[in-house]
């Protein structure tokens, strides 16, 4: 009985533990993003993105913000970069990876939540420092507007 109880009380910490970690984050955009996203800057190659080839693409809520770059990005608005692999000039090949930002409420990071995530879906990091600290300092740059890096 004495056994029991222990494996009963191992199996019930290791699920109070998983149960702290929660769940992996979802995407911040859906998975049917090509439907109603639209594409502001074609094709090319970017040396920051590990010299990726990318497509960058906006939901409906921050395209007039995007394009016109007189107004700030509504919260909840997502930019999306498509990423291709080293070589893929036409983004012709599948997707490798995506980086996202969606506008936050509130101005931490740049006012805006950062995510990589990876061919599967699954969501490889979080407010990396690495796309926080470009999007910031090319948002103050002549051709930069509220973090975005690049005129459409």
């Amino acid at each position: 009985m004495a056994r029991s109880s222990s494996s009963l009380l191992a199996a019930a910490a290791v699920l109070a533990g998983a149960a702290a970690c929660g769940d992996p984050a979802a995407p911040e955009f859906p998975e049917d993003y090509a439907r109603s996203f639209v594409e502001v800057r074609a094709c090319r190659p970017s040396g920051d993105h590990d010299l990726r080839s990318v497509r960058v693409l906006v939901d409906p809520s921050g395209l007039s913000s995007y394009l016109t770059r007189d107004a700030p990005h509504p919260e909840g608005a997502v930019v999306l970069k498509e990423e291709y692999e080293f070589g893929d000039r036409a983004c012709a090949g599948p997707v490798a990876e995506w980086t996202v930002m969606r506008r936050r409420a509130t101005a931490e990071h740049g006012g805006w939540r950062w995510q990589r995530v990876d061919a599967d879906r699954q969501v490889v990091s979080e407010d990396d420092s690495r796309c926080i600290g470009c999007h910031a300092a090319c948002g103050q740059a002549p051709d930069g507007h509220d973090g975005t890096c690049a005129v459409p």
